[in-house]
C-alpha cells in the first residue's frame, strides 16, 4: 500500500543562491566529503549516545543509513530532511524533526553548515525558508531550535532571525560525550505574519529594521516545486 503524501513534502525551496531540497541517498559522497573536512568544526555540537565516544560521522555508509531513515520519517509526516545547497553545491544539512500534530502542531529544527560557507548568510536564509514552509504548506503552529549556549555561530542564526529566547533547558541532550544544557528559541506562526524570509531580507536593508518593525517592502518569495 502506498503511504499518503505528507503535507508540504517533498519540496524544493530557493532564495538567491541558497536552495533547500530533499536529502537524497546519492548525496552520500558530497556529504561525507563535507563532514571529513569539518570534523573539528562540528565535533563539539554532535549528538552522541550516552556511554558512546564523541564523534562526527564521516562515512558515506553512515549517511545512507541516516538518509533512508529520515526519508521514511518524511513519508510518515514526522520529519523534513533537507540538503542545503549554495549555487548548486552541497553546503550542509537542515532537518525539521519531531513533527507533532494534534493540539500541538509543532516541530524542532536543527542544522549544520560547511565552514567554508559560514558567515555568508546562508544558514539564516535556509532557516527562514524552512520556517516559512513549516508555517505555510506543512501547516505547523510552532517551530523551535535548541542550541548549546557555547555555540555562538548557531545562536547568531536564530538571533538574526528574531527567534524568541524561551530559556535554558538543563542537560537537554547528550552531545560530545556528556549531557549538555541548551537554550531554547521558538517562533509561532502569528509572530511572523509577513513571513520570516521577508523579515530576514528587511533586516539587511539600510537602517537594519527590527523584528517588530512593520514590513511594507516587497519580499522575495521562496520558489517551490
Amino acid at each position: 500500500m502506498t503511504e499518503p503524501r505528507s503535507p508540504g513534502w517533498p519540496a524544493v525551496l530557493s532564495d538567491g543562491d541558497v536552495t533547500l531540497r530533499p536529502l537524497r541517498v546519492r548525496d552520500a559522497a558530497s556529504w561525507a566529503d563535507a563532514r571529513r573536512r569539518n570534523v573539528e568544526w562540528l565535533r563539539e555540537w554532535e549528538a552522541t549516545p550516552p556511554g558512546g565516544r564523541p564523534y562526527v560521522p564521516t562515512a558515506a555508509g553512515t549517511f545512507v543509513t541516516m538518509a533512508r531513515r529520515l526519508r521514511r520519517e518524511a513519508r510518515r509526516g514526522r520529519a523534513l530532511p533537507f540538503a542545503v545547497l549554495v549555487d548548486g553545491e552541497f553546503a550542509g544539512q537542515l532537518n525539521v524533526g519531531g513533527i507533532v500534530r494534534g493540539s500541538l502542531h509543532s516541530a524542532h529544527l536543527g542544522y549544520w553548515i560547511d565552514q567554508r560557507y559560514a558567515g555568508r548568510g546562508v544558514m539564516p536564509t535556509a532557516v527562514a525558508l524552512a520556517t516559512d514552509h513549516c508555517f505555510g504548506p506543512v501547516g505547523l503552529h510552532r517551530v523551535e531550535v535548541n542550541i548549546r549556549p557555547e555555540n555562538a555561530a548557531s545562536r547568531r542564526v536564530v538571533e538574526k532571525l528574531g527567534f524568541r529566547d524561551e530559556g535554558l533547558r538543563r542537560q537537554f541532550l547528550h552531545i560530545a560525550g556528556g549531557w549538555r544544557d541548551h537554550l531554547s528559541f521558538a517562533l509561532v506562526r502569528g509572530e511572523v505574519p509577513e513571513g520570516l524570509l521577508a523579515r530576514w531580507h528587511a533586516a539587511q536593508l539600510p537602517g537594519q529594521l527590527s523584528r517588530d518593525t512593520p514590513l511594507d517592502v516587497p519580499d522575495r518569495k521562496p520558489r517551490r516545486s
